[in-house]
């Protein structure tokens, strides 16, 4: 791909991160471009085309990291506390794809291809087999996974306001480092709490 095209498929991003696949036109992304629509379509292909770019992109960044973190993880605790760290690490770094995903579990882009059966499972298969001899037989690998998943996408997202009045973040506002922080501490917690052995 040319330098254009990966300008365009970055604006659809930006676009589809902040209004939805649903809410964004192609009309809207080659505004947003300063192209004129005939060059977006002739480039990137039409509307469904161009969304599949924007998650496989938004994927493949993922699976790299997550990739590395699987192949450096050590055995043991630290092994998963490491895996945690990468997660968080790369959500924190691209909003725009934690984005890209939280509309698509609240209905979004419903006529797309099931990108989490391609995609999504079978990356957290591989982390579930990579922490599964540290789990208690009453821990479901695939929950803790999908918790700490949840935990991420609701604390990056802004869920800390609804329950803290002391979170320090304003509505569209990222949270800084030291409260990223903070959190990191809770979800190695969590981690260690869901892995100790039962008495």
């Amino acid at each position: 791909m040319n330098a254009e095209t990966d300008r365009l498929i970055g604006v659809a991003t930006r676009l589809y991160a902040e209004l939805g696949y649903d809410w964004t036109s192609m009309r809207m992304i080659a505004d947003a471009a300063g192209v004129d629509l005939e060059r977006l379509t002739r480039l990137v292909g039409e509307k469904p085309e161009l969304y599949q770019e924007v998650m496989v992109r938004a994927v493949k960044a993922e699976r790299e990291v997550m990739g590395q973190a699987l192949r450096s993880a050590g055995p043991g605790l630290q092994g998963a506390l490491d895996l945690v760290d990468a997660y968080l690490d790369f959500n924190v770094a691209h909003p725009e794809y934690l984005a890209l995903w939280l509309h698509r579990w609240t209905g979004d882009a419903t006529d797309t291809p099931d990108m989490e059966d391609i995609y999504t499972r079978p990356l957290v298969t591989e982390v579930v087999e990579a922490v599964r001899g540290l789990l208690p037989a009453d821990v479901n690998g695939h929950h803790l996974v999908w918790t700490i998943v949840w935990c991420v996408y609701g604390f990056l997202s802004g869920g800390m306001r609804n329950v803290s009045p002391d979170w320090p973040q304003k509505q569209g506002e990222r949270a800084g480092p030291a409260v990223v922080e903070d959190f990191r501490a809770y979800l190695h917690t969590l981690v260690r709490r869901m892995t100790m052995p039962l008495t």
